[in-house]
């Protein structure tokens, strides 16, 4: 299965926190692929500390990067959409993630589940 690793979670690898690490490899010994989005990538970049460039460039080089295409960017439109209409505002990037999740048959690993409200995004149980 593809897990999509939220930017969240790849704070935590690169600055070796909370196991992560380990919990990747233990998923990648089980067979899972690893992959991120275009807008995780974003993300990680944006708050990158000083002296971390090399670490990152180097555990993205190993990750599946997923894009945004035309559909992917209609889903997460409908789901920002959609959610406003039920009172709960969600931002563009967090719907766009989980469109890339949920068109490219994901399940998203996140620390931040309430963000992810949709039925059609699997979050992975940590």
């Amino acid at each position: 299965m593809k897990i999509l690793l939220d930017t969240s979670v790849l704070i935590d690898v690169l600055r070796a926190r909370n196991n992560r690490r380990a919990l990747l490899a233990n998923l990648l010994h089980e067979g899972h692929s690893l992959t991120t989005s275009v807008l995780n990538v974003a993300e990680l970049y944006a708050g990158m500390r000083p002296g971390e460039e090399t670490q990152t460039s180097e555990f993205l080089s190993g990750l599946e990067c997923l894009e945004l295409d035309k559909s992917t960017a209609q889903l997460a439109g409908h789901f920002k959409s959609s959610w406003a209409k039920k009172g709960r505002t969600l931002t563009l990037p967090d719907t766009i993630i989980a469109a890339i999740a949920v068109e490219n048959r994901c399940i998203l690993f996140t620390d931040n589940r309430k963000d992810f409200p949709m039925p059609e995004v699997q979050l992975h149980q940590a």
